[in-house]
């Protein structure tokens, strides 16, 4: 049976808001990113903010050079975010590669395509967090190869907090990072935070080691930050959004 059917418009007009909803993230992400999303999903209140990824092609392994190439292509993949937009802020997922890139061209590049927004990096998210935890030294845990390892020890004792040790589980493939067990990551941790440090730094956006931070530190007794909590912390701190989050460390509680 066919039934002849013809709309008619609405006698409700349609009345738009603002947005759809009241604050947005822009990230660009590692196309081989398994952790990211999951961890801004965990955290944000999808009610009140919206975390719209864009994916940027990465060849392992993760070496400065393979790094350095990300750079250029920051720029169309955060143009690709909600197009002739504006967001509130705007961050590039990717540790290492910040630091290889430096803060400062990882800011040009997205705010090429983002102009005067906000720009977060995972570490220059933690960095942030150390002078909000009062945190001046530091021990490290990443999951890179020690020469990747050794210049974030570098990059952060010249930029941020001082490192007083570093410790790393060697790996070159973020996929592989990605797949560290959560009881591997809090192990380590402690091993890896000196008795001098004001607090430890559980490096890599593809390591899963938010839900690993409020372990650890109740074990250590001393603030804990990971790349992901980091970022999501600053990026909703900048969009306005400053509600305590339980179960995600002492930075969630400032």
């Amino acid at each position: 049976m066919v039934f002849d059917i013809h709309s008619t418009p609405s006698r409700v007009p349609a009345r738009l808001d603002d947005r759809p909803v009241k604050k947005r993230i822009a990230l660009v992400a590692l196309a081989t990113d398994h952790t990211s999303e999951r961890d801004f999903a965990r955290i944000c209140d999808p009610d009140r903010v919206g975390v719209y990824t864009n994916r940027i092609a990465f060849e392992n392994p993760t070496t400065r050079e393979t790094l350095l190439q990300t750079g250029p292509r920051l720029t169309e993949a955060a143009a690709q975010i909600l197009p002739e937009e504006e967001v509130d802020v705007v961050a590039y997922g990717c540790t290492a590669a910040s630091i290889v890139l430096g803060n400062d061209a990882v800011t040009r590049y997205l705010n090429a395509a983002k102009p005067k927004t906000p720009c977060v990096t995972p570490s220059s998210a933690a960095f942030d967090a150390f002078e909000a935890l009062g945190a001046s030294r530091v021990s490290l845990l990443t999951p890179y190869s020690p020469a990747v390892t050794d210049e974030m020890a570098q990059y952060f004792t010249a930029h941020g907090p001082e490192v007083v040790s570093a410790a790393c589980f060697g790996l070159t493939d973020d996929r592989q990072m990605a797949r560290i067990s959560e009881n591997s990551i809090i192990e380590a941790g402690i091993a890896a935070c000196d008795e001098g440090a004001d607090a430890l730094f559980l490096s890599c956006t593809a390591l899963r080691a938010a839900p690993c931070v409020q372990r650890i530190e109740d074990r250590l007794g001393k603030p804990v930050v990971s790349s992901n909590q980091a970022m999501v912390w600053r990026c909703l701190r900048l969009a306005g959004i400053a509600d305590p989050v339980p179960g995600y460390g002492r930075l969630f509680e400032l």
